[in-house]
């Protein structure tokens, strides 16, 4: 795996609406990347005035892509993108039909308007050999009327980002960051900004977001992003059954909840935090409504639901688990300015580890998906609870020094087992990563938030590519489909 070049190079400018993203399940790199790829694709056809005289389509999958991708619904969300519809706000109940009628009628309407054969079984490729530069590699190919054809490779890098090549962008992205009054490779880099401005980290990241938005958009949106969050977590805990897919996983959430909520009375996800607070506040209570938050939102990105990329939708649990756990443990009077400077801290230590690293479980095993959603948690919950700059960092490092070399390997191609397990241990070790943080003292620690995130990289380049995201090693080939 050592020929992939890491996905974050050359500098870029980062917002925390990049890196929090609102998607679909159960994949930000399966699922999301590639609905996205194909409305980037019908992008390409419009540029080039081809979507009208395409006859045909067929799609190419690689690598990983290929070697998971019915279990994380990535043929679904191809033909989901070739349609023309928005992964952010499309109805997700409404997918199955949408999916149930191409496979049905062997045609679809690109982008809404052009009827076009597709057969789903036979114009859906999965090829099992890796593309060079990255193992999430997808290939689209029109043919057009007049018999010439029009071709395009993606790669889905992680955290719903696409790219279409090798970083020839690499000037563009440089010349990008030039929109940030800070601009930031390295957490040595943003601790001087910290100290030279006298600002937070979150206040240097809002300076940084004013570049590219008004205060008002930056608002709106992160508040956008935290009623998703909400949803999914409410959701998740009133939702009983079993998850899709073949593991007849049970779902937990709501046992769990329905026993830690007893009788207290709420209307709404407002209400519901309203409850909570009035719970019973024990040690085993605590884990116990972390744990429940964190399994709630992946049972339902394991079943196609929305949530948001933290930095992706295997990881989407923590974030929410661990601010979910300061509003309703840590802080009664939490409001949408904590989350506001939660989120922006969170979404720079995660641009840091996707600058540094990867975000790709496909490029580094499950240390980049749990470890870095785990880092961008620990680090936001510190600054929130009133550590320094510094001790934020030494949360993330502790919280991802501890994921290190952690793999990917789900069972079936599924994002169930292990991956919902997993964000619930990746919400309480960034819990108890803050708190060991905030008793330590940062000019002591042994282990620098920039050298874990060369550590992890390095671990990822080692890693062979069985317990990337490919179901080749591990629990994976260990529990069979037939054992659970």
């Amino acid at each position: 795996m050592s020929s992939y070049i890491c996905d974050m190079k050359p500098i870029e400018s980062i917002s925390v609406f990049d890196m929090l993203k609102i998607g679909v399940g159960p994949s930000s790199s399966h699922t999301l990347g590639p609905w996205r790829a194909g409305l980037q694709f019908i992008k390409l056809l419009n540029t080039k005035r081809a979507l009208a005289k395409t006859t045909h389509i067929k799609v190419e999958l690689y690598g990983s892509l290929s070697l998971t991708g019915r279990g994380h619904a990535t043929d679904t969300a191809i033909m989901m993108g070739l349609l023309g519809t928005d992964p952010v706000t499309f109805p997700v109940e409404q997918i199955q039909t949408e999916i149930d009628t191409i496979g049905q009628q062997k045609s679809l309407l690109l982008n809404g308007i052009h009827p076009l054969a597709f057969d789903p079984s036979t114009d859906i490729i999965f090829h099992r050999e890796f593309l060079t530069f990255h193992p999430n590699g997808l290939r689209f190919t029109a043919l057009l009327a007049n018999g010439s054809d029009l071709s395009q490779t993606y790669y889905s890098i992680g955290g719903g980002f696409v790219v279409t090549s090798e970083r020839k962008r690499g000037k563009r992205k440089i010349e990008a960051l030039g929109h940030f009054p800070y601009p930031i490779a390295k957490g040595t880099e943003l601790l001087a900004y910290c100290q030279e401005t006298g600002l937070p980290i979150s206040g240097v990241v809002m300076a940084n977001e004013l570049s590219l938005r008004s205060a008002q958009d930056i608002k709106d949106g992160i508040n956008e992003i935290w009623r998703v969050m909400l949803d999914s977590m409410y959701t998740g805990c009133h939702t009983s059954g079993t998850l899709p897919g073949g593991l007849n996983v049970t779902r937990r959430a709501y046992e769990t909840h329905k026993n830690l909520i007893g009788s207290k009375p709420y209307n709404d996800p407002v209400s519901w935090i309203q409850s909570i607070r009035q719970t019973e506040v024990k040690f085993r209570q605590i884990l116990k409504w972390v744990t429940c938050f964190a399994l709630a939102v992946n049972e339902v990105n394991a079943s196609l639901g929305r949530v948001v990329t933290a930095p992706t939708n295997g990881s989407a649990g923590v974030i929410p688990a661990v601010m979910m756990y300061y509003m309703v443990i840590e802080n009664h009077d939490a409001n949408l300015e904590d989350v506001h400077r939660f989120m922006l801290v969170a979404s720079e230590i995660g641009s840091l580890f996707k600058k540094g690293s990867t975000i790709s479980a496909a490029l580094g095993g499950c240390q980049a998906e749990i470890g870095v959603s785990s880092a961008m948690a620990a680090g936001a919950l510190t600054e929130l609870m009133g550590g320094t700059p510094e001790q934020v960092l030494m949360a993330a490092e502790i919280a991802m020094e501890h994921h290190l070399g952690l793999t990917c390997d789900p069972i079936g191609g599924l994002v169930q087992i292990p991956c919902i397990e997993r964000n619930a241990m990746g919400a309480i070790k960034a819990i108890n990563a803050c708190e060991m943080a905030l008793d330590g003292d940062p000019k002591s620690a042994k282990v620098p938030f920039d050298k874990v995130i060369a550590t992890m990289w390095e671990t990822a380049q080692d890693m062979t590519t069985k317990y990337k995201e490919t179901s080749e090693g591990g629990l994976a080939i260990q529990v069979n489909m037939s054992d659970c």
